[in-house]
């Protein structure tokens, strides 16, 4: 189920790194207020974990969902990273 054009899946619009307060989301479904963040390998330290919780509370305090997907899911099983998505917006 790999995306179909026009940023679109399944009907659903998304965006590509829409600026909200002091932050980039990845990918923003803004009808359904989802963000879908892809998350390497930059995620793993004590200070970054950290900072994704303080950008995440800002987020969800702005009334956004956050879902966050792997680099590595991404790659390796799309149809699932997708799959997933229409289940949080279903």
């Amino acid at each position: 189920m790999v995306p179909a054009g026009g940023r679109r899946l399944a009907g659903f619009k998304f965006v590509r790194q829409e600026n909200i307060g002091p932050y980039f989301a990845d990918f923003l479904c803004r009808e359904h207020r989802l963000i879908v963040e892809i998350d390497g390998a930059t995620h793993s330290t004590d200070d970054e974990i950290a900072s994704d919780r303080r950008r995440e509370a800002f987020l969800r305090e702005k009334g956004f969902r956050l879902l966050r997907v792997t680099n590595d899911d991404v790659f390796n099983n799309l149809d699932g990273v997708c799959e997933t998505i229409l289940a949080v917006l279903a």
